[in-house]
């Protein structure tokens, strides 16, 4: 890939997404509190399957239609929203006597608290086979992050493998001009959901985030510790749930990196505090 150009001096955070529950459509706040495992509230919930296994949209890509968003009580509870069911609230489950089962994320073995029997239904009910939610809460049952790109101590959620994924505007434009120009430009332009970023950066160049390596949004510090991998959620239709071929055909044309098709790039919280909508987006280290 050719080496990215240098970032303008005006760019900033232009859109926050919290996922409380993977997998499912989020939120969009004008401010969140960055956790060293993330953002708060991002990815704490996940659907398993009997055997232990996360379910994500690359089994049901029905999850797109469901919504999860923060509770009303300010304790990591849950609203969660799907087509043909009445809403339900979870609060955050106890783990009474030990209570946890074992959730195999990505071969990674985690303990989390299940929620209640209403929300283990009312998942199952919408996705017509046998789910359970369950909750990731205590620090020391959180997973590492990936050795390759962490330092010690690093952990993360439920999230696929690093804390927080950060997009770009001007990446996505470029994207969909590609998209627009092949095989299958009925399928574009594409919205930025496809990608279930927690950080949307506007005004910077096409690809300059392939050149990070530290950033910072207001005085939260990140570092950038790879790009990030796409799979088929990608081509999930948000709003339909339907699968297509885009982007991952044009991303395995133009954007393919050690055999893998990249967009978005993955950060790790070197500091924490609370990231405003606006905040201005500054490239504190790079590869020049």
């Amino acid at each position: 890939m050719p080496k990215p150009p240098h970032q303008p001096v005006h760019a900033v955070l232009h859109a926050l997404r919290i996922h409380p529950v993977k997998s499912m459509a989020g939120c969009a706040p004008g401010r969140a509190l960055v956790e060293p495992w993330g953002l708060a509230g991002d990815r704490r919930w996940t659907l398993i399957d009997s055997t232990g296994k996360v379910v994500t949209q690359r089994q049901q890509p029905r999850l797109a239609l469901a919504r999860a968003e923060p509770g009303q009580e300010p304790d990591g509870g849950v609203r969660l929203y799907a087509p043909g069911l009445e809403p339900l609230t979870v609060g955050v489950p106890e783990p009474v006597g030990g209570g946890t089962v074992a959730v195999d994320i990505f071969g990674t073995r985690v303990e989390a608290v299940p929620a209640g029997h209403d929300a283990h239904v009312w998942a199952s009910s919408y996705l017509g086979v046998e789910v359970r939610l369950v909750h990731l809460d205590a620090p020391d049952s959180r997973r590492p992050v990936d050795p390759l790109f962490a330092k010690p101590g690093e952990t993360v959620s439920f999230a696929d493998g690093f804390p927080l994924l950060v997009t770009t505007l001007g990446s996505l434009d470029a994207l969909n001009s590609l998209i627009a120009r092949g095989d299958h430009k009925e399928e574009g332009p594409l919205p930025m959901d496809r990608f279930r970023p927690n950080l949307v950066v506007a005004g910077t160049e096409a690809w300059a985030e392939d050149g990070w390596r530290r950033v910072a949004v207001g005085e939260v510090v990140f570092r950038v510790a790879k790009p990030c991998a796409r799979c088929v959620i990608t081509t999930t239709d948000q709003r339909t749930a339907e699968r297509g071929k885009e982007p991952l055909h044009t991303l395995g044309r133009h954007r393919r990196l050690d055999g893998r098709l990249i967009f978005g790039q993955n950060l790790v919280p070197e500091s924490t505090g609370t990231l405003r909508v606006g905040d201005p987006f500054t490239v504190l280290e790079r590869d020049d």
